[in-house]
């Protein structure tokens, strides 16, 4: 017989699901109300891992009404994405929840919303895993709040392990912050994509052992895991030789897709062209990726959820959290690096549709577009070292810390949130400090971790081919014993998507592709801490000494020409000169420019590792123009030092005096200078500056590719 208390939890539950999907017949999924149960009668730690669309956020905001009215505190929910908060305050309201949140776009509203915590007109506070190292809300708020606490909840735990290590590194604090509660506090973990290896971790952040039994035997991590299997996906993988024939797949046969959805991309780069040329034939579509206005990024959002447009051409930025229930299909142009990540991106489709088409178009730039994320990402011994050692003593800024030890600015604040959660740097008032605890470089973990990537981006390889139900594969993955034929994807059921290419997609997928010219923006201010490396420069660059606005061919990351410039430019390629159809792209570019004034005259760039190309490009250009070439600036001391990669003080102190224009007759004109690869800026900066000081009323740079 169920006992009395139970039995009003459940009805009380019962009730408050009705209230947060306003249905009176609503009824709980297998294991929602045992989570609720475990959290508010158990007052235990669970970790949920259930398929997208399953309601996981029914789970905490049920057992947060239900804490609340037995004279609990404020719920503290760390949400990763801000598309999740404003989805998950939504759905809050609707319940009669009162959430909040504390985040990066709303620092107008923080007063009001710790005023509204303070009389405890809060039961909901979202806040990302980074604010909880915020100095003041750290130090300030969260003290406070830990002590008030009624119940903590990670969404998108599987942020906590290794697995999204780079993704979020400050989710690995969480241990820290649940240390520091009471005990009787529950905790609340959410994923829908995780294997036992992620569960297991998972389940040692929140403070114990995986655990099946819900009613507290074992005291460990309660877990409540359910099948995977998304019975309304119809999976595809259509293998196209390459980009000009995926794009022309998409351009054909767009409109024969179901309903609105997402289409996925690897590169920022790739959203961008993608979504240019679809708009350009007609297809109503958006670019969201993680460079987009975030006022944007919301309002595209909108429109995808009231189906006023066809499709948003994505990076993974768009991903976690993004709730459309009518979601028809989500398209992949390039695989994801592992069956985890591809799973927890098509699980945006289908949540509330009989059917929804997912097809992956595999590109076979893919492995090297993985090597490079992974290897962005990780953390480097002799880095980290530098960094630790340049903290010492008063508070260090970030763009002064920049300065000192040769980091650009993204990798460098990665790196300091991993040793800030390793407890080796801390982030206060006015900076980072050292703690002066000692840091030992993880070898063996950042090794593991290493060969999980390498091992997951395999399994994709063999989705991609397996001749076996494609669901079943990616359930296996996941480490999901229910995994069984699903019936519907292309290999139980048989090819269901168009394989054929017309003629005028192929001609308008082609004519995209090579569209050539990228602007190269020009320097205008010099980098902060360059007087601090011998550089005797500050504030803006004069008028008289600044580059014009340049172009490049195209950029590494691109569809169209960036394939032909990354073999180029490809660790061991030999130098060359440069081939009659580059040299007629670049000539291309150059027709395009829409300069105020013509040049007048063309110079080269000393190059150590492509001297031919450079030298043949210049001349090549030269020619075809009926430009006099000059000849190329003259290496000073060996000409630039350093490597690429570094941030802009120590990029423009190897470059600065290393180039020298004596020995050129610049005349008064417009000058073309041209380079074969485009980075940081800093060399091109400096060498028009010598051709501005030598004389050149403009110079107009020009480079093969730009990075990025």
């Amino acid at each position: 017989m169920t006992p009395p208390a139970e039995t009003e939890t459940r009805t009380a539950a019962l009730g408050a699901l009705r209230e947060l999907v306003g249905r009176d017949d609503a009824e709980f999924h297998d294991g929602q109300f045992e989570a609720i149960e475990a959290l508010v009668e158990g007052r235990r730690r669970a970790l949920v891992v259930q398929r997208t669309g399953w309601g996981k956020s029914a789970v905490y905001f049920v057992a947060t009404l239900l804490l609340r009215r037995r004279g609990g505190g404020p719920t503290v929910l760390v949400s990763p994405l801000l598309a999740l908060m404003r989805d998950q305050i939504a759905a809050a309201e609707r319940a009669g929840v009162r959430a909040v949140a504390i985040n990066s776009t709303n620092p107008h509203e923080w007063g009001e919303v710790l005023a509204r915590l303070e009389r405890d007109e809060v039961d909901v506070l979202l806040v990302s895993p980074e604010r909880l190292n915020n100095p003041s809300f750290r130090d300030e708020q969260l003290p406070a709040l830990v002590r008030r606490i009624g119940m903590l909840v990670v969404d998108e735990a599987h942020c906590i392990s290794d697995w999204g290590h780079d993704f979020r590194p400050d989710y690995r604090r969480l241990r820290e912050l649940i240390a520091q509660m009471p005990a009787e506090v529950p905790v609340l973990a959410t994923t829908a994509t995780a294997n036992s290896r992620v569960v297991a971790d998972v389940a040692e952040q929140l403070g114990g052992e995986a655990s099946g039994s819900p009613d507290g035997a074992g005291g460990g991590v309660v877990t409540i895991r359910g099948p995977l299997a998304r019975t309304s996906l119809r999976l595809g993988v259509l293998r196209l030789p390459d980009s000009a024939s995926r794009l022309a797949w998409l351009v054909g046969h767009l409109d024969e897709l179901p309903g609105s959805g997402i289409i996925y991309t690897l590169t920022v780069a790739a959203a961008n062209d993608t979504a240019r040329l679809l708009r350009e034939r007609g297809h109503e579509v958006r670019a969201y990726t993680g460079q987009t206005d975030p006022d944007e990024r919301a309002e595209s959002e909108g429109m995808l959820k009231r189906n006023e447009v066809k499709a948003l051409v994505a990076t993974s930025a768009l991903g976690m959290g993004f709730d459309k229930p009518d979601l028809g299909f989500v398209l992949h142009l390039g695989a994801p690096s592992s069956p985890v990540a591809y799973y927890q991106q098509v699980g945006r489709a289908g949540r509330a549709t009989e059917s929804a088409d997912v097809l992956l178009l595999p590109g076979v730039e893919d492995r090297e577009i993985w090597h490079y994320f992974a290897t962005a990402s990780m953390p480097d011994r002799e880095r980290a070292e530098r960094v630790i050692g340049a903290l010492s003593g008063s508070p260090v800024s970030t763009p002064a810390l920049e300065a000192m030890v040769d980091l650009r600015r993204t990798p460098l604040e990665l790196l300091l949130k991993v040793l800030d959660v390793d407890g080796a740097v801390r982030r206060v008032q006015g900076g980072w400090v050292a703690t002066g605890e000692p840091w030992v470089y993880d070898e063996e973990r950042y090794r593991r971790i290493a060969a999980e990537r390498v091992a997951e981006q395999q399994h994709m390889i063999e989705y991609e081919t397996t001749s076996g139900c494609r669901m079943e594969f990616l359930q296996r993955s996941l480490d999901d014993a229910t995994a069984a034929p699903c019936g519907r994807c292309d290999n139980c059921a048989g090819v269901w998507y168009p394989s054929e290419i017309g003629a005028e997609a192929s001609a308008t997928a082609a004519k995209a592709l090579d569209r050539v010219g990228v602007p190269i923006e020009p320097r205008r201010a010099w980098p902060t801490g360059a007087d601090r490396l011998g550089v005797p420069v500050k504030g803006r660059i004069s008028p008289a000494e600044q580059a014009g606005e340049g172009r490049a061919l195209a950029r590494l990351t691109d569809l169209g020409w960036g394939g032909t410039l990354r073999e180029l430019f490809a660790a061991g390629a030999a130098d060359a000169p440069v081939s009659p159809q580059l040299l007629a792209a670049c000539v291309r570019v150059l027709a395009d420019w829409g300069w105020s004034e013509r040049p007048v005259a063309v110079v080269a760039m000393p190059s150590r590792s492509k001297p031919q190309l450079v030298g043949s490009l210049a001349h090549g250009l030269a020619e075809v123009g009926r430009l006099p070439y000059l000849g190329a600036l003259e290496p000073v001391d060996g000409g630039p030092s350093g490597q690429p990669g570094g941030n802009s003080a120590f990029r423009l102190a190897g470059v600065w005096g290393r180039f020298s224009a004596a020995g050129l007759e610049v005349p008064a004109g417009p000058v073309l200078l041209v380079d074969d690869l485009a980075d940081s800026r800093w060399t091109l900066t400096i060498a028009a500056r010598e051709l501005r000081l030598a004389g050149a009323a403009e110079v107009l740079p020009f480079a093969l590719a730009l990075r990025g």
